[in-house]
């Protein structure tokens, strides 16, 4: 195993006493197809257009978000090149950290474990917000009921939970379902829009490299990055999945052309729909219902009513990826010992990692139960779920998985340089170190701008303290892998390695002794 790394590890009891089978997610179970479908269903299609796009442009004021689709689209797939031909080498559920852990080293991996938690984590709690606001809204618009928003979040965290314990290739199939429905949904919105453009008719103002300017341009890349957010994901399921050294690299580019080439197109249909010079305002005023009322004048009553219930059911299959993801990550990092063992084990009926889920589940109704005591919707602000909850998690989690992909792009190239095969991988690398360039100027753009976000006057604690978080899980994190080198350095030594580690306590134990 030319890593750069030692094979030989030192013996771990407390983590080698578990049984093959419980160390391992079950493999063969996803191919191209069911991957595919589940990694997209993080992107949210509807999500995005009806919840992203009107925040992007009403609070952040960005005309160009079209543009920035595209800009983000090619940052990706240079991104992709390098981390696609890491997953060739490397098979491994907690996927940005064992990556980071293999290139930059152990600690650096430890550090980046932390951060995919609670990038992630805030990603999915953040959905919550909207979806609360979302079927309170129906609630009341159609049952003549008010509804507290954090009621359905509640209700949301349980299912989602309860699912998390079922078996991988059943999810594959209710996220697919979901996702090809919405795909469907907002492709007809697209074709609306431009067969019956606003006051300026079809307008491609909103490619122009001048509509980028604005003070929320650096949260607008967040933003939208969150939009992408699943192709990434990929590697997470390589042990699960038929034939990983192909499955997926081809699962992580179709994911990222697909992400880049669909919103970009449905963020141009927003602005025909609304007119390029009024899409800020519009958004503004509209908030998330604006592509609700841009469907209503145009496809009519009815179609508007179905697109509230895939509005719903799109955020749930998000809800329902992110959830996987979480579960997976504390599964690997269990099964490494940078989590209590009990993570490292998976369902004797299932194989799904039921502790990481159990985790996922309680940090959400903790979230959700925070928010709702200090956000409670009938006594406030009506949007504080959407503007808060999901908008300040949804940012938090979007710049965690910024900093995780910069630091992956630099441990690509530290991989291959470590194995000696740097010379053959060379345009691989340089896709990779422009790319890793790219995303963390992205990243500090962001923190630089994230008062715009929050709305916060100059100098306001919120400007620094939501970055902070993620700052907090890099410090923590590489903290506790020093912590793990100088106390448990057996720990240390298999982060990152998976079931390799595994194989070779087998190995060992199989070596007759003298």
């Amino acid at each position: 195993m030319p890593t750069g790394r030692s094979t030989t590890l030192p013996a771990a009891p407390e983590i080698s006493t578990y049984k093959g089978q419980d160390r391992a997610l079950r493999a063969d179970r996803l191919g191209t197809a069911g991957l595919l479908l589940s990694v997209l269903a993080a992107s949210a299609p509807l999500m995005v257009v009806a919840g992203v796009m009107p925040t992007t442009f009403g609070v952040m004021g960005v005309v160009g978000q079209p543009l920035l689709f595209v800009v983000l689209g090619i940052v990706l797939a240079l991104f992709s090149v390098g981390y696609a031909e890491m997953s060739r080498h490397v098979h491994n559920a907690g996927a940005f950290y064992a990556y980071i852990a293999r290139g930059l080293g152990p600690t650096a991996g430890a550090g980046a474990s932390l951060v995919a938690l609670v990038a992630y984590s805030a990603m999915q709690v953040g959905v919550y917000g909207i979806l609360g606001f979302e079927v309170s809204g129906l609630f009341a618009a159609y049952l003549d009921v008010e509804l507290a928003w954090w009621i359905p979040a509640l209700a949301a965290v349980a299912v989602t939970g309860a699912l998390g314990w079922l078996k991988i290739d059943l999810n594959a199939k209710v996220l697919g379902v979901l996702l090809l429905i919405e795909c469907a949904l907002v492709v007809v919105f697209d074709v609306a829009a431009l067969s019956e453009p606003g006051p300026e008719g079809l307008s491609l103002h909103a490619f122009n490299p001048e509509t980028l300017g604005g003070a929320g341009l650096g949260t607008a890349l967040c933003f939208c990055i969150a939009a992408f957010v699943g192709f990434e994901q990929s590697p997470v399921y390589a042990e699960e999945t038929s034939k990983p050294h192909i499955v997926v690299s081809r699962v992580m580019f179709l994911a990222v052309g697909f992400v880049a080439l669909f919103f970009a197109f449905s963020a141009w249909a927003l602005t025909v729909a609304t007119g390029p010079a009024e899409v800020v305002k519009t958004s503004a005023e509209a908030g998330p219902g604006l592509l609700f009322q841009l469907t209503e004048t145009r496809l009519g009553t009815g179609f508007t009513d179905v697109l509230h219930v895939l509005f719903v059911t799109g955020m749930f299959a998000a809800m329902l990826s992110f959830h996987n993801v979480v579960a997976r990550y504390a599964f690997a990092m269990g099964r490494e010992g940078l989590l209590p063992a009990a993570f490292g084990r998976t369902n004797a009926g299932t194989g799904a990692p039921g502790t990481g889920s159990l985790l996922q589940t309680a940090v959400a109704t903790v979230v959700v139960i925070a928010f709702a005591v200090t956000d409670d919707m009938p006594a406030g602000d009506p949007t504080a779920p959407v503007l808060h909850l999901f908008t300040w998690m949804g940012s938090v989690g979007a710049l965690g998985v910024t900093l995780l992909m910069a630091a992956a792009s630099f441990a690509v190239i530290a991989f291959f340089v470590r194995r000696g095969t740097a010379g053959a991988q060379v345009w691989r690398l340089v896709a990779a170190g422009a790319a890793g360039l790219a995303l963390l100027g992205i990243a500090a753009y962001t923190v630089k701008d994230f008062g715009v976000l929050v709305g916060a006057a100059e100098g306001s604690a919120l400007s620094w303290v939501l970055p902070g978080i993620i700052g907090a899980a890099v410090i923590v994190g590489l903290l506790y892998g020093a912590l793990l080198r100088s106390r448990r350095p057996e720990v240390h030594a298999r982060i990152g390695l998976g079931n390799e580690a595994f194989r070779l306590d087998q190995a060992a134990e199989a070596t007759p002794r003298d």
